[in-house]
């Protein structure tokens, strides 16, 4: 069975619409933070979407307005700045911001499942120090070990991860669950386990200069390539 993929980042940018604006007077610095958005996240996706043909959607909107990489009834849904709104207001955040941008990729998904398997890919960056600890994870690759097809991907993902990349630490679900709410989640309950294969990349924020960035992002693109490529999964 032919697997296509399909790419998506839900914290690409730190945008604050113009009538939520009053609400982060405030919080510039925290919007600028790994709080507000993903930094890297967004030239990975775009690199990725370059390499491998694939379209990635993305939204720019902070997740301070509202998370769109947690389920309706996540209370990290909305923030400390948006948390106290009115239901009718939330209502309204949800319906322009939240469910368009994850609908949209929902539909594309199965779409696509009518003729395929889908290798979804959300591009994800962490902050290198958590709660005054360091992380020592550069690459994540968070998937759902109960589903045997992401278990054996991520096996191979890793490995090949691991000579591209010798000089970076590939990790298996670190610095984060793939079972945790996320996206993915979600999507592995609506769709078949042979049909769809949800992954988050997670990348550390502490590599800041631009060619290591697109380094890491061509490595992505060749493992990815070859995984899509290969007997197993074409």
């Amino acid at each position: 069975m032919k697997t296509i993929l399909i790419l998506s980042c839900e914290h690409a940018g730190n945008n604050i619409p113009e009538e939520y604006k009053h609400l982060f007077v405030q919080a510039k610095e925290v919007l600028l933070s790994h709080r507000g958005w993903d930094p890297h996240s967004k030239q990975i996706g775009l690199e990725l979407s370059k390499n491998l043909g694939s379209e990635v959607y993305m939204t720019e909107t902070s997740r301070l307005l509202v998370e769109c990489n947690r389920s309706l009834h996540n209370p990290q849904l909305f923030s400390e700045f948006t948390e106290n709104l009115s239901l009718e207001t939330k209502e309204d955040i949800l319906k322009r911001y939240y469910h368009p941008y994850r609908d949209r990729v929902e539909e594309e998904i199965r779409r696509r499942m009518k003729y395929s398997r889908v290798l979804h890919v959300s591009v994800h960056s962490f902050t290198p120090i958590w709660e005054g600890l360091k992380r020592s994870t550069d690459i994540g690759l968070l998937f759902d070990e109960k589903r045997p097809d992401e278990l054996s991907l991520a096996m191979g993902w890793k490995t090949d991860l691991e000579e591209l990349l010798p000089m970076l630490q590939i990790d298996l679900n670190k610095p984060y669950l793939g079972s945790d709410d996320g996206f993915t989640t979600y999507l592995r309950n609506q769709f078949d386990s042979e049909r769809y294969l949800g992954f988050e990349i997670e990348v550390s924020q502490k590599f800041k200069g631009k060619e290591m960035i697109q380094e890491i992002a061509s490595a992505l693109s060749a493992s990815l390539n070859r995984i899509i490529n290969s007997s197993h999964y074409s």
